[in-house]
């Protein structure tokens, strides 16, 4: 894990891959958590009876913005900044979901610090952030992120 002392040590890895998280299971259990917490309960999320007769590897699949979720708590795993009053979610340049993660599935995070500037306060970091899904070639998600970590 890389860990800095201040958010603005950070600059100096602008460009460099931060790490990659360890695996983390999506399970149905996790999936219905998340069905429950947002409301969207569409069949092809919560019933694995119908998702076998109807899906395409005959499992429900855990919903984009679950796997978009995991994302903060991943990279807690990659780097931590030791002094900082807080870390803020920004916002996002970009978001694809490019594959689904089927239930059962293990994901990671694959985290890069594209840009990391200066602010009032604090840095704004830029994370190219992509979802691996485990045995799959091509990943779940692409994120360019935006988080301020304020001193």
């Amino acid at each position: 894990m890389l860990s800095v002392e201040r958010p603005a040590d950070l600059i100096d890895y602008a460009g460099k891959k931060l790490g990659t998280s360890d695996w983390v299971l999506i399970d149905q259990a996790m999936i219905d958590a998340f069905a429950e917490a947002t409301g969207d309960k569409s069949w092809f999320h919560v019933d694995p009876e119908r998702a076998k007769r109807e899906m395409p590897g005959g499992r429900t699949i855990a919903h984009g913005f679950l796997t978009l979720s995991l994302v903060a708590h991943l990279s807690s795993t990659i780097y931590e900044i030791r002094r900082r009053r807080r870390g803020v979610n920004y916002g996002m340049n970009r978001l694809r979901f490019t594959a689904p993660v089927p239930a059962g599935s293990r994901v990671r995070l694959h985290e890069t610090l594209k840009a990391a500037e200066a602010i009032e306060g604090g840095v704004r970091l830029t994370m190219d952030c992509t979802i691996e899904l485990e045995g799959e070639e091509r990943p779940a998600m692409l994120a360019e992120m935006i988080v301020l970590a304020l001193e």
